[in-house]
């Protein structure tokens, strides 16, 4: 047999073969993932050279192989990682091979909506979301694998509390002569052990010793707490995560199929992340290692929520080939400010050392300012703040931040003697309301009619129904498979003995069930039946018909109740009106925060409250050098969110009652830096 040639043979005086695309088929070589780059750079639409700064720049087209940018306070971490979602596009890359995993929903959409007005609209096809809701989108297709249903609950923190309560009652470990833990105690235990990935008894032992003899028992609920969820077809936010890892480690094809989808991984805030969330990432990017990972170890402050310091510090070992990238130049502070911020955490035991400029010039040095007791503390800071209004800074760019909310109480009492509206970051949150959660409840339950807990709130809602007649329906509905739709008139035929407002409560959902009707029309239906109850319910009811004002107006977004379900266990709304409706009607308000709440924001003038050894540090973290060094790292998120002004204050002779000690020691964080960085001022009275 002869090969074919495409070129005339000479000496035999054949034709050569006609390579035609009727005669011929084709068989296409693909390239391997390092070859998909395809436009050279220099046809790039965006000059990124002149547009970055140099560790900028290298941080953006830095394209395979993992790589750890370490981006300290203010200096344009959200730019760096916009930038590179353009640049990884032009290059060549399709948008459905990125992944961006970011702490909220919103980051994700403003990241990419910022690359595609940058670039164009394909960056806007990224993949882009929180881990959970990336674990939520992957679980819905393959949740079968795991022993769950595709339509499973999204519990949050609040119901899954209600589940862990009502086990603990059933077991009867609520009537014993000595307390036993209560159900929000139980359920951080279990968040903290899992999150954490630390052993239940180690927790015990080292915040409730007390409850040590108690181990066997808690551990007993919490099996049938896990029990419970897979068997009603519920997942808390941890199962999320830890059921994804689940998926990805023992199902191959599913880790294989995402690890080439998603060829290029980056996540922001990696400071924050998690020991599973750690390993969500590596599982993903285990076929080629493309993953960049952004955050700042000097800003790891939440390991309360189960943020380990360790997974920033550690990436390099993970990731043997790491290249590391520290990005320095801040566009947020003056350099005095700086200085001092550098200074604090320059003394941390272990950090990538990095040492943070900017061009902004400034000759106002911050302020240490010292008051003997509390009040004068409070009677300085409200002082200044009128001055500063006066000389044209808002009070919504002034913040006053602290290690602990009520370090504020003092200073609240006289802002409000001097008029001085505020607005203070806490509280209840928008769906942790209770008149929020109870319209949630009637929708879940026609999402999912077996959602236990649901079904228990609305109940109990109705008067006349206690928990026993509310746990014989619900025995009822989950023996019977009730359906709130076809079947809803024929289970009260047979069980006609419950009270009136319970058939209402049927026969309305029923009517509300079919698909064809929109998740508000839905809503709005509820909201006639649960406003008798609502206004009964709460004194309060007209301030609160806000926030239900405000749900209704949010399913008018959604197409089904599923997705509005997801996105509110998943992404829920911050605040609740009636929390952020400003005192008085002035349109500018001081901001009061905790330092955790303020993280990632950033103000013109800033008051570090109660810069106190003892207060702040707490007296509590002495006892441990992990929480002493948080500890610090909070003290320089503090600092770091001032542009212009900074100053940092304490009063003398505080009595703590906790420790019996008098409190006179300014914090170790700031003793010892030279006044030419930090100036000391003392508050006197006339």
């Amino acid at each position: 047999m002869k090969i074919p040639h495409g070129g005339s043979d000479c000496n035999s005086g054949e034709k050569p073969l006609d390579f035609s695309a009727n005669m011929m088929k084709k068989y296409t070589i693909k390239r391997p993932p390092s070859e998909l780059h395809l436009v050279h750079p220099t046809r790039f639409n965006i000059n990124y050279k002149n547009e970055l700064n140099p560790a900028q720049y290298e941080a953006v087209t830095s394209v395979n192989g993992p790589h750890l940018i370490v981006a300290g306070a203010g200096t344009g971490k959200t730019r760096t990682i916009v930038y590179r979602v353009a640049y990884l596009v032009e290059l060549g890359v399709k948008p459905e091979h990125l992944l961006l995993l970011t702490f909220t929903r919103k980051a994700a959409q403003e990241m990419l909506r910022r690359a595609a007005i940058l670039l164009d609209s394909r960056c806007e096809q990224v993949s882009g979301g929180t881990f959970h809701s990336f674990a939520n989108s992957v679980l819905r297709k393959h949740a079968s694998l795991i022993g769950y249903q595709t339509s499973f609950t999204i519990l949050d923190q609040a119901d899954a509390e209600d589940v862990v309560n009502l086990l603990r009652t059933q077991m009867k470990l609520d009537t014993r002569e000595r307390r036993f833990p209560r159900k929000g105690t139980l359920y951080d235990l279990y968040s903290r052990s899992v999150n954490t990935l630390t052993p239940l008894k180690e927790l015990l032992s080292r915040d409730y010793p007390h409850y040590l003899d108690l181990e066997n028992d808690i551990r007993e609920v919490h099996a049938k707490y896990v029990e419970y969820k897979q068997k009603h077809n519920l997942m808390d936010y941890d199962d999320l995560l830890v059921n994804l890892v689940k998926l990805l480690k023992d199902h191959e094809p599913v880790r294989a199929s995402l690890s080439d989808r998603y060829k290029y991984i980056m996540v922001d805030e990696y400071q924050d992340t998690n020991k599973i969330q750690a390993e969500i990432v590596n599982l993903l990017a285990y076929k080629h290692q493309n993953v960049m990972v952004v955050g700042d170890d000097s800003q790891s402050i939440y390991a309360f929520r189960g943020a380990n310091f360790r997974n920033i510090m550690d990436f390099p070992k993970e990731f043997s080939d790491c290249k590391v990238i520290t990005i320095e130049e801040n566009y947020r502070s003056t350099q005095p400010i700086l200085d001092v911020a550098n200074e604090i955490i320059a003394r941390a035991k272990e950090k990538y050392t990095k040492v943070l400029y900017t061009r902004k010039p400034s000759r106002v040095l911050p302020q240490l300012v010292i008051g003997q007791n509390e009040n004068l503390q409070s009677k300085f800071i409200v002082q200044k703040v009128l001055q500063l209004r006066e000389e044209g800074v808002a009070l919504n760019d002034i913040a006053v931040l602290f290690r602990s909310s009520y370090l504020s109480f003092d200073l609240e009492i006289e802002l409000a003697k001097a008029g001085i509206p505020f607005i203070k970051f806490g509280g209840f949150k928008f769906i942790e309301t209770a008149h929020v959660k109870d319209m949630v409840a009637y929708l879940r339950v026609l999402d999912n009619p077996r959602d236990v807990v649901a079904w228990n709130r609305i109940l109990l809602l109705i008067e006349g129904v206690g928990p026993r007649t509310a746990e014989r329906v619900i025995s009822d509905i989950l023996q019977r498979h009730l359906n709130t739709g076809s079947d809803a008139g024929k289970f009260w035929m047979s069980y006609g003995d419950y009270p009136d407002r319970v058939k209402e409560l049927f026969e309305r959902l029923k009517r509300i069930q079919p698909e064809y009707v929109s998740p508000t029309e839905k809503t709005e239906e509820i909201l006639e039946y649960y406003e008798p109850m609502f206004r009964t319910r709460y004194d309060d009811y007209t301030k609160r018909k806000k926030d239900l004002e405000m749900f209704l107006a949010i399913t008018e977004r959604y197409r089904n109740i599923s997705s509005l379900l997801t996105d509110l266990a998943l992404e829920p709304p911050n605040e609740s009106v009636s929390d952020i409706t400003p005192p008085g009607k002035d349109d500018e308000c001081l901001v009061l925060s905790t330092i955790h709440s303020a993280k990632g924001l950033e103000w013109h003038s800033v008051f570090v409250l109660y810069a106190l050894d003892g207060r702040f540090p707490t007296s509590r973290a002495a006892e441990d050098d992990d929480e002493m060094e948080e500890e610090r790292r909070l003290m320089y998120v503090a600092c770091t969110r001032a542009k212009e002004n900074l100053f940092i204050t304490y009063p003398v002779n505080i009595y703590d009652r906790e420790s019996g000690m008098v409190l006179s020691k300014p914090s170790r964080f700031i003793e010892g830096i030279e006044e030419k960085l930090l100036e000391p001022w003392v508050v006197d009275e006339e």
